[in-house]
């Protein structure tokens, strides 16, 4: 919308030529920018049943053993990972198994690190059950600039680990609530590849 509001500036207001190859610049600057932020790469997703995945690009920001209020009502171990406005935002499933909780929290647009976004934020919560893990939760929640999650996981699916699970628009966060005696294979300020890199194992 911003890209046809600029031309049609361009085309009926302006007449300076070097203003109008500005407005052309930005506007291509704007239309790559929208076009990389919406990239969903193909990517070799080796399944593991042992591992759990990281389900998004960017950065570990946080692991830390907390009570997770919403499902567990219990402690859990917590990685989560900031994704800036040029990260991958396609959300990916950690583990296969099948979806028992999937639930859409709508709330504020805090910076997406503020230790009160998990809790105040627009957000969703999905729990996979696996064989392996147990009960494994997700949560995607929407930052300052994001104004919506697209969920897929929905209650009874069956999904297999890496398999596209939603998507945040621009810069966000997703938190991954995991059993205490899992063995964290990522440390803080570490980038990671959603479906790729490992984030946690079982002992």
């Amino acid at each position: 919308m911003l890209v046809l509001v600029l031309q049609s500036l361009n085309l009926f207001w302006i007449e300076n030529p070097l203003a109008k190859y500005a407005v052309y610049a930005f506007s291509a600057f704007i239309l790559i920018a929208v076009l990389q932020f919406f990239r969903n790469p193909d990517r070799t997703i080796n399944v593991s049943h042992k591992n759990a995945v990281s389900p998004v690009d960017g950065k570990v920001v946080a692991i830390e053993e907390v009570f997770e209020p919403e499902f567990f009502k219990e402690k859990r171990i917590q990685i989560s990972i900031f994704m800036s406005p040029i990260n991958v935002h396609v959300t990916r499933y950690p583990v296969s198994g099948q979806i028992v909780f999937s639930k859409y929290h709508p709330g504020k647009y805090l910076v997406a690190w503020h230790p009160k976004s998990s809790e105040e934020n627009e957000r969703t919560t999905v729990v996979l059950k696996s064989p392996t893990w147990g009960n494994v939760l997700y949560r995607q929640i929407a930052g300052a600039m994001a104004r919506r999650i697209v969920n897929y996981a929905e209650v009874g699916t069956g999904v297999i680990q890496g398999d596209d699970s939603g998507f945040i628009k621009f810069g966000s966060r997703v938190d991954v609530f995991l059993p205490l005696d899992c063995i964290i294979l990522v440390r803080l300020n570490q980038k990671v590849k959603g479906g790729v890199s490992i984030i946690a194992s079982r002992p």
